[in-house]
């Protein structure tokens, strides 16, 4: 974990969501991505018993994360920030709460797809430590029936020796 990211941000607090907060997660969801996730999604993770917290400051949603466990391996689903808070350390946050959620279950490899045109996430992971894999051709859906390419990252869980 990132100790310093969460010593510098004690002002939020992450909890687990809940099927009373997708109206707040949708609202972000819908203004932050051209193809967002639907309640569906969301409500078929918390259905399924998958990672998913919501970061709250008092009572706003500053963001959130989703992501499901696999054999020694966490897949990321989803991160998002509202857009009205990026830029300020809140994805740090949401990464540190999964790299330690992961390891507790001793998860040895966080992966992630992100749309090839997302170079701002790309930049936030890269920081963090991930690093690009490979390329999912068409793997999202993009304007006017079209696709768009994925860029797949893994991060290194395993505790150094």
């Amino acid at each position: 974990m990132n100790a310093q990211a969460l010593q510098t941000r004690p002002d939020a607090r992450l909890f687990p969501m809940q099927p009373e907060d997708l109206d707040a997660v949708l609202a972000i969801e819908q203004t932050a991505f051209s193809h967002p996730w639907t309640r569906g999604n969301f409500a078929d993770a918390l259905a399924n018993g998958y990672w998913a917290q919501c970061l709250r400051h008092q009572d706003e949603l500053l963001g959130y994360g989703v992501a499901m466990s696999g054999v020694q391996e966490t897949h990321l689903l989803n991160i998002t920030v509202a857009p009205a808070r990026q830029g300020q350390g809140w994805a740090l946050m949401l990464l540190d709460a999964l790299c330690e959620w992961s390891r507790h279950q001793q998860a040895q490899w966080l992966w992630l797809e992100v749309r090839q045109s997302n170079q701002r996430a790309m930049q936030v992971y890269a920081r963090y430590g991930f690093e690009r894999v490979s390329l999912r051709k068409d793997y999202y859906p993009a304007d006017r029936h079209l696709r768009e390419h994925a860029v797949v990252m893994s991060l290194c869980l395993k505790q150094p020796a």
